[in-house]
């Protein structure tokens, strides 16, 4: 029979999978394509991001991810109280969650970021005022901001979770 142990290291790899997938593909590949389509870009992204699951698909995945691994972490570490998270191996998937975390604080900053900037399309009508751009600027750059903060994050999470076990 499996154990609880076994059934959460299976949802925090096939999770975090999931997430990283989708984020690679949203932010490499999707992402880039959605700017370079103008108006047509804007109108399938306020699609994507308002009619479809792939919003909390992307959250659901994340934050089951993370708290599958905070229990893997949790019953390695004898509850972050063991000498197991100075070794090699402690060390290394204390690094991967520590990033994955991160990811998962900046993957709701893009939510976050997200509903603004649809918010505020809905609201142009027309020609954007020089207000409605001025804002659209900043939401863009912080939007940039976060989605390559959560990147970063998701490639070092999942680096040192891959090596973690060669670290000991």
């Amino acid at each position: 029979m499996l154990s609880l142990f076994s059934v959460l290291r299976f949802v925090h790899i096939v999770a975090g999978i999931m997430w990283a997938g989708g984020a690679f593909l949203m932010n490499l590949v999707i992402g880039p394509a959605l700017g370079a389509t103008g108006d047509t870009g804007r109108q399938f992204a306020g699609h994507l991001m308002g009619k479809t699951i792939l919003p909390k698909y992307m959250m659901l995945s994340g934050l089951a991810t993370v708290l599958a691994g905070t229990y893997l972490y949790g019953v390695n570490s004898n509850w972050f109280r063991s000498g197991w998270m100075m070794t090699g191996v402690g060390v290394g998937f204390g690094i991967g969650a520590a990033a994955g975390i991160l990811a998962l604080i900046f993957g709701f900053l893009i939510t976050k970021t997200n509903g603004a900037l649809a918010a505020l399309g809905a609201q142009i009508q027309g020609k954007p005022s020089e207000a409605q751009m001025a804002a659209m600027a900043a939401l863009r750059k912080r939007q940039g901001f976060v989605t390559t903060a959560n990147m970063i994050c998701i490639f070092i999470s999942v680096t040192f979770m891959a090596l973690a076990r060669l670290l000991g």
